[in-house]
Parts: structure tokens; C-alpha cells; sequence
């Protein structure tokens, strides 16, 4: 069983991760890990507002997703922070908010289907408003979140939207919860899919 947990930049997906492996030694976590793929463009000077340097880099990105789900699924229960939808999603997305109509669909078509074969069971999205994202943001400096603003208002939004329109996604609202809060209600969630599962 392979489960995912979504949401906007500093709203405790990692966190929560990391205490359901804590709490629960038969969930096996993947957290987001990008230096795969930043290594494999390296050097290559490409330019994300290029069409073609942008197909580039999502290739990239997307091979390392393939990469990730395939240990993922090789676990009786894995735990993706964020995970191949995440990926999809940003494919296809993020040229619009440039204002660009590429042709993503087409020029990745290949890369897409593979993605979209990667079956995951349940996803979880934590929901937060951008104040309560922005406060956590600030309060936690271990992490570069040079993006946030740009995500949260160009991205966030469509990206709801998105996966509220996939099949089997959750959400949880967690404007109200403290960090410890949150993490085990996941844990409570990913411990209820399995039973479901069984």
C-alpha cells in the first residue's frame, strides 16, 4: 500500500511523516528528496521560462519520481511526502501561472502516462490557511522556503482543486491544531487506511 501526503509549503507533511515512522514501525517514509534530480542537471544551464529547458527539467524530476515510487511499492506500507501526483500536477501547472499555453501534455506525454501508473491508494491533503502556512513558515528556519510566496498564490489554490477532483484524497483542515496535533491525526489516518486495506 502506498499513501501520500499533500498540502502547501510549511503545513507539517514532513513532520507528520516523520512521526508516523516514529510511531508505527510497519510505515515506511519517503520524504521529498530532490538532489537526484538537481544533480542530473548540474551544469546544464537550463531556464525554466524555456519551454524545451522547462520539458528538460520535468524530465529530470519525473525520473526521479519513477525512481521513488518504485522503492515505494516494493514496501507492505510506504508514506510519500508529496509523491508522483505532486509531480503531475506541477507539470502541468506551473507554465500557466507564467502565463505560458506550452504543450506540456504532448512534449511529456510519455513521462506523464508512466507517473500516472503510479498507483497511490490513498492521499491525505492538509489543508491551512496562508496566514497559519506564513506563521509556520517564519517559525521554522531549518528549511529554505524561497518559493513559498510564489506558491501560495499562484499554485496553492489550483492545486486543491486538483486533487479534490482525484480519486480517494482526504483533507484534513489543520488551521486549529498544534504541530503534535496534526502528526497524529495522520498517523491516525495512515493506521485507518491500512486497516481498510487489510
Amino acid at each position: 500500500m502506498v499513501l501520500a501526503l499533500q498540502g502547501g509549503m510549511a503545513v507539517g507533511k514532513t513532520t507528520a511523516a516523520r512521526y508516523a515512522a516514529a510511531h508505527d514501525p510497519a510505515v515506511t517514509v519517503f520524504l521529498e528528496n530532490n538532489a537526484p534530480a538537481l544533480a542530473a542537471l548540474q551544469g546544464r544551464g537550463l531556464d525554466k521560462h524555456e519551454f524545451a529547458d522547462y520539458c528538460e527539467i520535468q524530465r529530470a524530476f519525473i525520473r526521479q519520481e519513477l525512481d521513488r515510487y518504485a522503492q515505494a511499492a516494493r514496501c507492505p506500507c510506504a508514506l510519500l511526502d508529496l509523491g508522483p501526483q505532486e509531480i503531475e500536477f506541477y507539470t502541468l501547472y506551473y507554465p500557466r501561472t507564467l502565463g505560458q499555453d506550452w504543450p506540456v501534455e504532448r512534449a511529456l506525454a510519455a513521462e506523464l502516462a508512466a507517473l500516472r501508473r503510479c498507483r497511490i491508494d490513498r492521499t491525505l491533503f492538509l489543508r491551512a490557511s496562508v496566514p497559519v502556512l506564513r506563521r509556520r513558515k517564519e517559525a521554522d528556519a531549518t528549511r529554505d522556503r524561497g518559493f513559498f510566496d510564489y506558491t501560495v498564490q499562484h499554485l496553492l489554490p489550483a492545486k486543491e482543486r486538483w486533487f479534490a477532483a482525484q480519486p480517494r484524497v482526504d483533507f484534513l483542515q489543520t488551521d486549529g491544531m498544534t504541530q503534535a496535533e496534526t502528526a497524529a491525526t495522520v498517523l491516525a489516518w495512515v493506521q485507518q487506511c491500512k486497516k481498510e486495506n487489510l
